[in-house]
């Protein structure tokens, strides 16, 4: 636990240095103007490298044993990948496909006897999978586009495809879950010259159920009038806790995309 507080507070801390440096110039008076997009869409590739800072699961969730996957199989980091689809309805309605497998393994020793899912694992070897794809449509409007910001608001509907499995010799047992997640979307942009953009994008929501937090970071270079190279950090945190299930995990990502406007 000690160890998660000072990654975090590290984390909070880097995060609002990185902030402050990015966003003084759009805070200061004078910057060129926005871009005027003209384009109906674009298609985009975000490539990651990824952290398990948290990732617990007990199935079921009222009686199972408690298992941290990342202490288990390794904090990282992992690859990942995500493809975004989004489409101009008009000027200021659009819509965002996304994309976003996500599945890490690995093998690790068991401590301590574990109730997971009807079986019973002894101490030693196992191998434990991870996975939480994930597929969403997006509808955003946008409410603000001055000189050097625009802001967009809408609503996430997201498809969870998720799985938690041990295997241990000939024995296994897997909790698997496949449900819908309604999510609010808010998402700026910011214009720091002719071609550098600082862009936040936040799906999420939070219900006594649970919760699904996906905030990104990113500073983007205009490499021409079509394509985009972008960096930065993306926080995937969530879970969900109930009689059937309680997982909750905390993921970090160093990500790097491209995209193309049309």
């Amino acid at each position: 636990m000690s160890e998660i507080l000072r990654r975090s507070w590290f984390a909070r801390h880097a995060l609002r240095a990185v902030l402050a440096v990015v966003l003084s110039p759009c805070l200061a008076g004078g910057l060129m103007s926005a871009q005027t997009a003209s384009e109906r869409g674009s298609l985009e590739i975000e490539g990651a490298a990824f952290w398990q800072l948290r990732n617990d699961a007990r199935v079921p969730g009222d009686t199972g044993t408690m298992i941290a996957i990342d202490e288990l199989i390794g904090q990282g980091p992992y690859p990942g990948v995500r493809f975004y689809f989004t489409y101009s309805l008009a000027e200021k309605h659009q819509l965002r496909v996304l994309v976003a497998p996500l599945s890490v393994s690995g093998d690790g020793q068991l401590e301590t006897p574990v109730d997971f899912a009807g079986a019973s694992f002894e101490p030693g070897g196992v191998n434990a999978t991870y996975r939480f794809n994930s597929y969403r449509l997006t509808y955003r409007y946008r409410i603000y586009g001055g000189d050097r910001w625009r802001w967009w608001v809408g609503f996430t509907g997201k498809i969870r495809d998720a799985k938690i499995r041990l295997e241990q010799g000939g024995l296994a047992a897997e909790k698997t879950d496949l449900g819908f997640v309604p999510l609010l979307h808010v998402a700026g942009e910011c214009q720091l010259s002719e071609r550098w953009r600082f862009m936040a994008d936040l799906d999420g929501l939070a219900a006594p159920q649970g919760r699904a937090f996906d905030l990104a970071l990113k500073l983007s270079y205009d490499l021409s009038d079509n394509w985009t190279l972008a960096g930065g950090y993306r926080m995937v945190e969530g879970g969900a806790d109930n009689d059937e299930v309680y997982t909750f995990a905390w993921l970090n990502y160093a990500v790097a995309s491209l995209a193309y406007r049309f």
